[in-house]
């Protein structure tokens, strides 16, 4: 049986979830605040831990050809590693606010898209109403995320800094 950080691939598998979901959950408090005026450093921080984590504990999986998953996790590792260097690099400074929350707002699309996509084929009632995947329905909650994203980005970068 296959092992990933001493877990069986079930109990490693539902670890990864959770990492996801908490990356995911931070990073839609975080631009939420920020959209009020707010900068959270402590969810902002969990945010860019967990999708980091995130990434990098979807590479622990057994190995399949290279696919959607592999190509969005190394996507993610790079948008956000430019994201730190805009926060941690140049602290914000100049245009580096605008480059911090396009790439941290990208690499939490990313993740949505994942979770979107996962849901439908992980659960049974979303998996009912969209077997192939890309159905209608599934189309109509990405576009759900999409417009999400669009309107933080659109909120986010045309408030002044926080």
């Amino acid at each position: 049986m296959n092992t990933m950080l001493g877990l069986s691939l079930p109990a490693f598998t539902q670890l990864h979830v959770i990492i996801s979901l908490i990356g995911i959950v931070a990073g839609l408090v975080f631009f939420a605040a920020l959209i009020a005026g707010r900068w959270l450093s402590l969810i902002n921080g969990l945010f860019l831990v967990f999708t980091i984590l995130t990434s990098v504990t979807g590479f622990l999986f057994p190995p399949k050809p290279i696919g959607p998953p592999f190509i969005f996790g190394v996507v993610s590792l790079v948008v956000l590693a430019v994201a730190l260097y805009a926060l941690y690099g140049r602290k914000l400074a100049g245009g580096w606010r605008r480059v911090f929350l396009v790439t941290a707002l990208f690499a939490q699309w990313l993740n949505m898209v994942v979770l979107v996509v996962q849901s439908y084929q992980k659960i049974p009632a979303l998996h009912a109403l969209a077997p192939l995947g890309n159905e209608p329905a599934v189309l109509a909650t990405q576009g759900v995320v999409a417009a999400l994203i669009l309107y933080f980005a659109w909120t986010t970068l045309r408030r002044p800094a926080v």
